[in-house]
């Protein structure tokens, strides 16, 4: 009885050393949305991944030029994030849905749901800093005055 409960209590220490916990980040970046012409994008990002799958939520604000008719663009994502799971260079790849509020005043707002998909890399500087760029399409309603929108980002991230 007492070799059975030792290799039980082995056992159960070696699962709970093994189990890799959570990951989680957040991202702060700046950017272009270059649809229909470049016009700055900034946002923040969090995510949570576990070894390779991982969900993530951002907010992107893109500015406007109504002078040049180029909408600004406000979307809240969530999306699945599928990333390698190694150290100095990390890519992924991230599909999801976003709420978004196009605006050109004073004439024109549309809000609606938009699918997403991307790509990007996350590159380690120091510790747990990481300088990630990242590409999104938005695909956009049908009320949008262009769809679909791209997206490009320079970010800091921090790996937590």
């Amino acid at each position: 009885m007492a070799a059975t409960t030792r290799v039980g209590v082995l056992v159960a220490i070696l699962i709970v050393g093994a189990a890799r916990s959570a990951l989680a980040d957040a991202t702060a970046f700046i950017g272009a949305t270059t649809t229909p012409a470049n016009h700055a994008a900034k946002g923040l990002a969090i995510a949570t991944t576990f070894v390779v799958v991982g969900f993530e939520f951002e907010y992107s604000s893109s500015s406007d030029d109504p002078s040049a008719g180029v909408p600004s663009l406000k979307s809240g994502s969530g999306n699945i994030i599928v990333q390698a799971p190694l150290s100095n260079f990390q890519p992924y790849v991230t599909t999801g849905l976003s709420v978004y509020r196009e605006t050109l005043e004073p004439t024109h707002q549309q809000t609606g749901l938009a699918p997403n998909i991307g790509l990007g890399l996350k590159m380690a500087l120091i510790g747990p800093l990481r300088l990630r760029v990242d590409y999104r399409v938005f695909k956009l309603g049908s009320g949008a005055l262009y769809s679909p929108a791209h997206r490009v980002y320079l970010g800091l991230n921090l790996k937590f």
